[in-house]
């Protein structure tokens, strides 16, 4: 396996290189940045928000701040892929321009861009100079290497223009199902939820909720509904001067004290770390 990782010291600038038989993301996976994804190689099924898609091999997914996904089939075997995650502030350029060359990313809740072949080979030609930029270090190579991404970004842009982006069909109709399944937990994260209280109301056993929905999202249950609360309780914390206690009830815990637990463990750190000020 090769593995490039680099992350700047404010976390908004980061870069992961990977040539690997198998890949397992973090057991959350949002953030406060941009995400670029692009498969230089392979196929993978990829979970984005509310569904799941199968990513092919010179496809790119650009992921807004604080949307949860993961690649899924962990045992799907060679693959090379390039992560980039990437703060706005980066996109807005000297003038303030960027946040409308870059609007077509800005408006969706995620995009997958399929580009044609003269696109595809640009688009390789920067992720190769964006990992040997990581790889030799020279000097202002953080820099230089955020212009790529740039570079990177507007071809998509221009792609996106140029041809209206289809949302892909899921794989299969179990994975439809796990849709309507996610789409409901992303609506009602905020009451109570199990697995036997959702497995009734979507007329199948708990085993097959179980089994299935780990199998489409890549997340078990429990981990799916912790994720989702604690993402909206981090823009919470971030957005509104609200008291923690009154947050973890707000987003469905019934302790505070759980809350903290299962925050830190989600985002690795304690929910204060995101409250502006202190």
């Amino acid at each position: 396996m090769e593995e490039i990782l680099y992350e700047n010291s404010e976390g908004s600038f980061l870069v992961s290189h990977r040539k690997a038989l198998s890949h397992h993301m973090p057991a959350s996976h949002f953030h406060s940045t941009f995400e670029i994804f692009y498969l230089m190689s392979g196929k993978r099924e990829f979970f984005i928000k509310d569904r799941t898609v199968v990513i092919h091999e010179g496809d790119v997914i650009i992921i807004p701040p604080n949307i949860l996904h993961r690649t899924t089939n962990t045992e799907t075997p060679a693959h090379e892929r390039l992560i980039v995650n990437i703060h706005e502030s980066y996109m807005a350029l000297a003038n303030g321009s960027g946040m409308d060359i870059f609007k077509p990313l800005l408006e969706q809740e995620y995009i997958i861009v399929r580009c044609a072949l003269q696109e595809r080979i640009a688009i390789d030609a920067l992720a190769h100079s964006i990992v040997q930029e990581m790889q030799e270090k020279k000097f202002g190579f953080e820099m230089y290497a955020q212009t790529l991404v740039l570079q990177l970004l507007m071809i998509c842009c221009r792609q996106a223009l140029v041809n209206q982006i289809e949302p892909l069909a899921s794989p299969s109709p179990m994975h439809e199902r796990i849709s309507e399944v996610v789409r409901y937990i992303n609506n009602h994260y905020m009451q109570e939820l199990s697995l036997h209280l959702l497995a009734e109301r979507f007329y199948v056993s708990p085993y097959y909720l179980s089994r299935f929905f780990k199998e489409a999202t890549g997340f078990t249950f429990v981990e799916y509904v912790n994720s989702v609360r604690i993402k909206e309780a981090k823009s919470l914390l971030e957005r509104s001067s609200m008291k923690v206690n009154l947050i973890a009830k707000k987003v469905g815990f019934g302790s505070v004290t759980h809350f903290g637990r299962v925050f830190k463990i989600v985002t690795g750190h304690a929910p204060l770390y995101y409250r502006k000020g202190e």
